[in-house]
């Protein structure tokens, strides 16, 4: 049980996923073969550190990795393909795979195969990441062997520090806004148009007020606007801070 397997093929197995109406048997040939290929496994959708942490940070890194030569990123956990497709179109994930282990077939072949039984989750995968090349594994971030789910290894940052520890990581921008605000569709398209990814919050919504935008930026107008976090200011801050 929980096997590194650095060195040795990918297992075959055949992955059954629905796409669209249809359903479309998926090989790890097809998967890994002539690819450099990341694959991050987690014990299920929809659970919290999977949902908030694991899955969210290598899609955000994906052009990162894409610029160091990974041609995909793999999402593998034992549930079927309706749920990990469920999953993919709540995260927004559009950088990831999602591929279904729904028998587990793929994760008992690696030793990953563990059980869950006290959850009421029966047979799940043990949290890990790997590095495939051309059908062959590279490396591997295997999750200590301690009760519960830890989360240390097989985070997106420590595989990017494996495959480059030099790479350049994108700026984490963060837009508070409200709806009909010129100066927030003004600030939107400054950071489009210089490059910049944002995650737009808009006040209204999920239970953001202005009494949040308040407590969270010191300031009662829109847009309000925060690179790595520190607070840039409005959308006449944000050009300036882009002039720079």
């Amino acid at each position: 049980m929980l096997q590194n397997s650095e060195g040795k093929n990918i297992p075959a197995v055949t992955f059954h996923t629905r796409q669209g109406n249809e359903w479309v048997d998926v090989t790890t040939a097809e998967l890994f073969t002539g690819k450099n290929v990341i694959v991050f496994a987690l014990p299920g959708a929809f659970t919290p550190t999977c949902s908030s942490t694991h899955l969210p940070r290598y899609n955000e890194l994906a052009p990162v990795f894409a610029a160091n030569g990974i041609d995909d990123i793999i999402c593998l956990s034992v549930n079927d393909t309706f749920v990990m497709n469920a999953w993919a179109e709540d995260q927004h994930a559009d950088n990831i795979t999602f591929i279904p282990d729904g028998n587990g077939e793929f994760s008992a072949a690696m030793d990953m195969l563990v059980d869950k039984d006290n959850l009421g989750f029966g047979k799940r995968s043990w949290r890990y990441s790997m590095l495939v090349k051309d059908g062959v594994i590279d490396k591997m971030f295997i999750e200590a062997d301690l009760p519960g789910d830890p989360f240390e290894v097989s985070d997106a940052d420590t595989m990017l520090d494996y495959i480059n520890p030099q790479a350049e990581q994108p700026k984490r921008v963060t837009v508070l806004s409200k709806p009909g605000c010129p100066h927030c569709t003004r600030a939107k398209k400054a950071l489009t148009d210089n490059g910049y990814k944002y995650e737009a919050i808009e006040l209204g919504s999920h239970g953001v007020s202005f009494s949040t935008l308040q407590a969270v930026s010191g300031h009662g107008t829109t847009p309000q606007i925060f690179i790595d976090g520190e607070l840039i200011g409005g959308a006449d801050d944000l050009e300036a801070w882009l002039k720079r």
